[in-house]
């Protein structure tokens, strides 16, 4: 599987993509992380990427010349999502992990300054994505985030493949989706904080229970707004 990065900051992706999951899956031959510079596909000698907006406005706008030339360029035959990373996108998702997994190739358009030419989302894009509902100063963090979080799918990258499945919001038919259940290692006794007796008990259907119900309590606290969704998609 390869992802294509194409960004404006080519070096912010020597740290992100040299550790952990994508590293393993680079060393593996599993996965190929590409990173572009933007300048190099603009037709000027001044390397220019971005204009002023039309109708005026705060900030620059990335042109859509230099962004549909790089797409072209390292664009494949196979299966390939080209994913916008803008703010006014779709929220990312381990649903749409899932989904992105299935391309041989993912290319990501880091967006900037006060945003991208729309004509790249409705001619060349197949995705507009966003990360949060908060602004960052670019898509780059972004993309390293959606690579990892795909990058998880593909066969033999996570050394036990089922615990893919078990991770937070990873089942695609649930209406509830919950988060994980807390975890726990040794010392049993910390500080006089003691881990749950269950889970050293060796009962497993015990510990499989107080995980649902823990998962539940958890989800309950902390994103109670993935029960209130459940519950909407019944009715």
């Amino acid at each position: 599987m390869i992802f294509d990065v194409i960004t404006i900051f080519p070096e912010f992706f020597r740290g992100p993509f040299d550790y952990g999951v994508i590293r393993r899956g680079r060393e593996r031959g599993l996965i190929e992380t590409r990173v572009h510079d933007l300048r190099e596909y603009a037709s000027d000698r001044h390397r220019t990427v971005d204009d002023r907006p039309f109708g005026g406005g705060e900030g620059m706008v990335l042109k859509p010349e230099p962004i549909f030339a790089a797409v072209e360029a390292i664009r494949g035959s196979g299966p390939t999502e080209v994913v916008v990373l803008s703010a006014a996108g779709r929220l990312f998702s381990q649903d749409e992990a899932l989904r992105l997994s299935k391309a041989s190739q993912v290319i990501l358009i880091c967006g900037r300054y006060e945003g991208i030419d729309e004509r790249i989302v409705e001619h060349l894009a197949t995705a507009e994505l966003s990360v949060g509902d908060f602004v960052l100063s670019g898509g780059e963090i972004g993309a390293a985030m959606i690579v990892d979080a795909v990058a998880r799918y593909v066969p033999g990258i996570v050394g036990k493949e089922e615990s893919v499945l078990r991770d937070s919001f990873s089942d695609p038919g649930a209406l509830d989706r919950l988060v994980e259940h807390p975890h726990y290692t040794r010392p049993a006794d910390f500080r006089g904080w003691k881990a749950p007796p269950v889970l050293i008990s060796g009962d497993h259907e015990a510990i499989r229970k107080w995980r649902e119900e823990a998962a539940l309590a958890k989800t309950t606290k902390n994103r109670p707004d993935l029960l209130k969704r459940g519950a909407h998609e019944r009715t």
